[in-house]
C-alpha cells in the first residue's frame, strides 16, 4: 500500500490576504474552491504544487472545529497532514486496530474514499488518508473535475509536526502510517513527516512543510514555516 504526501491544508481566520500571499511567494493559483466544505461552516481555496496541493480553510460561521483549532493554536496556521493511497480498504480496518477513530469518512463510491482521522487519537494534527480513482495519472478528487495531473517540477515533499513529546508522536505516528521512525522521521513512499519538539509556544501542531522547486528561502507565511529549498538526504 502505497502513501504518498499530497495535500497540506492551512486555517486562516479568512482566505485573504493569506490565499494572495501564498500564491505569490510559490507562483501557484487557486485552482479550485470546493462547494462541499460549506456544510462544515468553512470556505476554502485549493492551489496546486506540481502534482501535490496546498489548501486554505476559513471558518464563515461560529462554532466550527477550523474556528476552535484557530483559538487553541492561537491564530492560522498548518491544520492538516493529507496523504494519499493507491488502496483504502486494507487502511479502514488498520486504522481501527490500532485504536483510531474516524472522525469523517467521504465516500463518493468509486470516486474517491478519504477517512480523516480522530485529532485526539492521533495526536500531532488533522491527519487524512485518501484515495482517488485514476490517482496514479495525477487525478485527485478534492482538486476537483477538471483536475487530471500537473507537472512534477515542484512539489509538497515535507511537513514537520511539533510536540512535547516528539519521539512518542512520531511512535504513533508511525504505527498509525505503518512506517517506521528514523531520526523523528517517517519516509513514505513519496514525502517525508518529521517531529520536532515545540520551539514557538504555540503548543502540538503542524510547523513546516517543505516545498521543493519553489525557490530557496524559508518564508512564514499564514502562521507556518515554508522551506522552498529543502534538505538533501
Amino acid at each position: 500500500m502505497t502513501l504518498r504526501l499530497r495535500q497540506i491544508c492551512l486555517v486562516a481566520p479568512t482566505l485573504e490576504p493569506a490565499v494572495s500571499a501564498l500564491c505569490d511567494a510559490l507562483g501557484t493559483r487557486v485552482f479550485y474552491r470546493d462547494p462541499n466544505v460549506a456544510k462544515y461552516g468553512l470556505e476554502n481555496a485549493v492551489m496546486p504544487v506540481g502534482n501535490t496541493f496546498l489548501e486554505v480553510v476559513a471558518p464563515t460561521q461560529d462554532g466550527t472545529a477550523a474556528g476552535r483549532y484557530l483559538a487553541r493554536r492561537k491564530g492560522e496556521g498548518g491544520y492538516m497532514v493529507i496523504l494519499d493511497t493507491d488502496d483504502i480498504v486494507p487502511w479502514i480496518d488498520h486504522v481501527a486496530a490500532v485504536g483510531v477513530r474516524v472522525a469523517a469518512d467521504l465516500d463518493y463510491p468509486g470516486e474517491y474514499r478519504g477517512l480523516q482521522l480522530h485529532p485526539r487519537d492521533t495526536g500531532g494534527c488533522l491527519l487524512e488518508i485518501n484515495w482517488s480513482h485514476g490517482a496514479d495519472h495525477g487525478a485527485y478528487h478534492p482538486a476537483g473535475p477538471d483536475w487530471h495531473g500537473g507537472p512534477d517540477v515542484s512539489a509538497i515533499v515535507g511537513a514537520t509536526i511539533q510536540a512535547e513529546d516528539a519521539d512518542a508522536l512520531a511512535a504513533r505516528w508511525s504505527a498509525i502510517l505503518r512506517r517506521p521512525v528514523r531520526d523523528r522521521a517517517i519516509e513514505l513512499d513519496w514525502g517525508t513527516i518529521r517531529f520536532v519538539p515545540i520551539e514557538d509556544g504555540r503548543g502540538e501542531g503542524l510547523a513546516e512543510i517543505e516545498v521543493k522547486g519553489s525557490g530557496n528561502a524559508l518564508l512564514d507565511l499564514c502562521g507556518i514555516r515554508i522551506d522552498t529549498n529543502p534538505r538533501k538526504e
